[in-house]
């Protein structure tokens, strides 16, 4: 979902003021992937020209703008940047560690680059985010973020260690789901309301808010590495199934196909070479995607539920239709 499709469900003033905000995030990215050395800033305009959904800066923006207070916008879209590049630095990690070629359907920073250039310049732009929020001085932002990607880094380290466990329960995988990718966009949320200095009966809800939109988000993101075609996605098919990540459409499945199916399944889980398609058409069957999907679309209302305790704002209306959107993409 592009900017443009948010702001075209808006009134045409609403719209024009986060897109200017959104674009001043745009640029705060820019400005910061530039390097004096050619090889990072390489590795960071390959990543931020990809583009992608932006998610986590305009939740951090329409956050704040929800909460119906003041707010700096040039602040703002720092704050908003900085988180991007978080993000920015843990694609570029995982795209090594996966030894993916395209993201989005173009290539991967290290595919152009190599992998230890590519790590290396993640690792700037990590910098150049804490510097960011150094730079800002709010303590409680500082702590906030710091603390996300703490939580971050740990849960991909937690996926590895449940790499290969064809019988991970959904109780780990979850919390795999909340360390890895639900803390940081609760995080985006909180930060927005930071920025606007909202009291914690604000704050709190759009923390959790964006904390339940962000097991969602990956759940969704899971069924669709099963269901998703490349040319939609950008990446190859079931790369979680190839790289032995059991995932909740798996999870599900196991329960629900005799012992032959189960073995033969067993059998092809972690094979980088395994035609996953066969598993695509058994999960279909039984209903494994469609249960994933439900699970998604449960933890969405849950979100919007937090909604509830914030003020009725177009901004505010707007974080319940991200979180429709969530569940409801194709890519």
């Amino acid at each position: 979902m592009t900017h443009a499709a948010f702001l075209t469900q808006l009134p045409t003033d609403v719209a024009d003021h986060l897109a200017s905000i959104l674009d001043m995030v745009e640029d705060v990215l820019k400005s910061q992937c530039q390097s004096q050395v050619k090889t990072i800033e390489s590795v960071g305009d390959v990543t931020r020209s990809a583009g992608g959904k932006r998610l986590r800066p305009t939740l951090a923006v329409l956050s704040a703008l929800a909460t119906g207070l003041p707010v700096d916008h040039g602040r703002l879209a720092s704050l908003a940047a900085s988180l991007e590049m978080v993000h920015m630095a843990t694609l570029i990690h995982d795209d090594v560690i996966d030894a993916a070629e395209t993201r989005r359907g173009k290539p991967t920073a290290s595919h152009i680059n190599g992998n230890t250039a590519a790590i290396l310049g993640g690792d700037v732009l990590l910098a150049k985010a804490m510097r960011l929020l150094a730079l800002d001085g709010d303590l409680r932002v500082i702590r906030a973020v710091s603390d996300a990607v703490v939580e971050l880094a740990e849960g991909e380290v937690r996926e590895l260690e449940v790499r290969n466990n064809f019988e991970l329960t959904e109780e780990t995988y979850l919390e795999v789901v909340a360390m890895k990718t639900s803390t940081l966009i609760s995080c985006c949320c909180r930060v927005g309301a930071m920025a606007t200095q909202a009291p914690r009966t604000i704050e709190e809800p759009l923390a959790q808010f964006g904390f339940n939109l962000g097991t969602a988000f990956q759940i969704i993101d899971d069924v669709l590495d099963y269901s998703a075609q490349d040319t939609v996605t950008g990446k190859p098919r079931g790369t979680d199934f190839k790289e032995g990540q059991a995932t909740l459409p798996l999870i599900d499945l196991r329960s629900r196909i005799n012992e032959q199916e189960l073995a033969g399944t067993r059998m092809m889980f972690g094979n980088p070479l395994a035609d996953v398609g066969p598993v695509y058409k058994t999960m279909v069957l039984h209903g494994s995607l469609e249960r994933a999907s439900k699970t998604a679309h449960e933890q969405a209302q849950r979100a919007r539920m937090c909604l509830d305790d914030i003020p009725t704002t177009p901004f505010a209306d707007l974080l319940a239709q991200i979180s429709d959107f969530v569940v409801s993409r194709d890519a």
